[in-house]
């Protein structure tokens, strides 16, 4: 051939771009930090509800919080799409299909809807004298889009910009700081707040992308938070009975 070129065919490269899970090419394509096996998304994070081992070479991922190590592959994605004829295309329709017969939006949309505001933002605030000394040095994470609303307006006001969106690796102590001093003036007095999700008490080690992925993963984004005054639940063991 011309130029020294070989042609390969798709069959013979098949395993290096199929997820071990479903056996179908990788869709969203996430790898395990540990070990750097790549999976479908949707596949992994089924897997990792049940089971703490990497589902190819059995290491273990973490032994409390699995979720908070895998990260989107977005190389590899790029690649199973140069490859394989049209599955970009195809998962693009599937996928919108997927949402618009429930009459949900696709994340994936509002993702892109967000990053063109974050892109508009960045660039007026590029323009402001002391943009340099306010670097981001999680700008290239996995993003988390957020809602954090008051349970108690009464007592701790509402955010003046309720919709947020952080790096998926912001744990909910972070909030707790960033609300504590937004509310109540002081980052110092964070540990008078408490956060839950869809009702329950949310532990503050927790990232937001491992309350996205167990606590709001059949939702539509944003993830919604609400904020509220500390509950002292040893209250009642202070004061027994008689």
């Amino acid at each position: 051939m011309a130029g020294g070129e070989r042609k390969i065919k798709i069959c013979d490269i098949n395993e290096m771009i199929t997820c071990k899970i479903c056996s179908g090419y990788l869709i969203d394509a996430t790898t395990v930090t540990e070990c750097l096996h790549t999976f479908c998304k949707s596949c992994i994070v089924k897997h990792l509800e049940d089971n703490i081992n990497c589902p190819e070479c059995e290491v273990t991922i973490h032994q409390s919080h699995p979720l908070d190590y895998i990260a989107f592959d977005r190389t590899m994605q790029d690649i199973v799409y140069k490859l394989v004829p049209n599955l970009e295309t195809d998962e693009f329709r599937r996928e919108r299909a997927f949402y618009a017969e429930r009459g949900l939006p696709c994340p994936k949309d509002m993702e892109a809807e967000t990053e063109k505001d974050e892109k508009m933002k960045k660039e007026e605030e590029d323009n402001t004298p002391d943009a340099n000394t306010n670097m981001d040095c999680h700008r290239f994470d996995e993003q988390v889009n957020l809602v954090l609303e008051s349970q108690n307006k009464l007592k701790l006001k509402e955010l003046p910009g309720k919709y947020v969106r952080v790096s998926c690796l912001t744990t909910i102590n972070h909030l707790k700081k960033f609300i504590a001093l937004r509310c109540l003036n002081s980052m110092d007095k964070y540990k008078d707040i408490d956060i839950t999700c869809d009702g329950e008490l949310v532990p503050k080690d927790h990232t937001l992308k491992f309350v996205q992925i167990t606590r709001w993963r059949t939702k539509p984004p944003p993830l919604k938070l609400m904020y509220s005054p500390k509950i002292n639940l040893d209250l009642a063991e202070n004061y027994p009975d008689g």
